[in-house]
């Protein structure tokens, strides 16, 4: 017996199959528009329900990439955990769990 290679769908595939459904698509036309049968389209589907999934967000309590820069850009200055927690409105604790995650070895 022949498999067909495992497809991994793109995001935008996976919309798509999303809009089919919401529509009212069976799993048969929607597997026939990726020339798959309706067995791969499933487990996608199936995953949540057939409810569509929230699109993912980052949490706001996540530091951004221009936050982890100015944090790199004090410690360059030797600047001190709590002054620029200050200047990024964030808690120094914050400040210093970045620098022991990720280094604290400032380029010189």
């Amino acid at each position: 017996m022949k498999y067909r290679t495992r497809t991994f769908y793109t995001d935008k595939q996976k919309s798509e199959m999303w809009d089919r459904w919401q529509r009212g698509d069976s799993l048969s036309s929607i597997g026939r528009r990726f020339d798959r049968a309706s067995s791969s389209i499933f487990p996608h589907l199936a995953v949540t329900g057939g409810i569509r999934p929230p699109d993912r967000t980052r949490s706001k309590r996540v530091l951004s990439l221009t936050e982890r820069e100015e944090i790199s850009r004090g410690l360059a200055a030797n600047r001190t955990f709590r002054s620029i927690a200050r200047d990024l409105s964030r808690l120094p604790s914050t400040i210093s769990r970045e620098v022991r995650r990720n280094g604290s070895d400032p380029a010189p």
